[in-house]
């Protein structure tokens, strides 16, 4: 009973995945245009890391940052998404993979990079899930080994994203804000308060990395689809 359970959920998250199942949807274009205006925001510096977070849990930062990392490899950049939400862990679920070992076992000296990493259906694009759940996951993101795994996934990748907790819930994600190039805020429309997405900008802004902009999911343009919009943050 259990395992139908969990394959059920397996299989409910990866119907997300529109932008491998449906690359020719709107929705899959609005992903596209998210990633065309992340190159825009950082025209001056190369992208070569990025974060995605939100201001709460339910958001749709983890549907977000997997569609995300699918258009970067369908363009033809060998990407390495990094499930570095070491509490509530979803990438293994969206894209079919055990969960036994990955980056909290990069973290403390168990496992390298190339042990923990997943090829996944998409051509060019590589899976680190989060691994067994630690009981310090803010300090694992700030120690040495992970700016150790950042610097030895590019000189393998052209782009590492990495799916964070919700900013307002914990600090991981503005832990490593201080190690990416940038950050990528996810808003759902009429959920997010605005006094909580303001909270989760200011908790970014002090990080190193830029703040990229912000996505606002599931803006309905009709009763049928469901749009993903990118907004800069100037």
């Amino acid at each position: 009973m259990a395992r139908k359970k969990n394959q059920s959920k397996k299989n409910s998250t990866v119907r997300h995945l529109i932008a491998k199942l449906n690359p020719r949807s709107p929705v899959s274009e609005q992903y596209r245009t998210v990633r065309t205006n992340l190159q825009f925001a950082s025209v001056d510096e190369e992208l070569r890391s990025i974060l995605v977070t939100s201001a709460g849990p339910t958001d749709g930062k983890s549907m977000t940052t997997a569609n995300l990392a699918v258009v970067y490899a369908q363009q033809g950049k060998k990407v390495l998404l990094i499930d570095a939400d070491l509490r509530k862990p979803t990438v293994h679920y969206t894209f079919r993979l055990d969960n036994l070992k990955g980056l909290s076992n990069v973290l403390v000296g168990e496992s390298t990079l190339e042990t923990a990493t997943n090829n996944s259906e998409v051509d060019n694009l590589d899976i680190i899930s989060s691994g067994p759940i630690p009981p310090n996951p803010s300090e694992l993101l700030a120690s040495k080994r992970m700016e150790q795994l950042l610097s030895d996934a590019k000189v393998t990748y052209d782009l590492i994203i990495f799916d964070t907790p919700p900013t307002l819930a914990v600090t991981d994600a503005q832990v490593l804000a201080n190690i990416v190039d940038g950050s990528l805020l996810v808003i759902r429309s009429k959920q997010t308060e605005l006094e909580a997405a303001i909270k989760a900008k200011e908790a970014l802004e002090p990080a190193k990395a830029k703040l990229l902009g912000t996505v606002l999911n599931d803006r309905e343009k009709d009763k049928s689809n469901n749009y993903y919009y990118y907004y800069g943050n100037n």
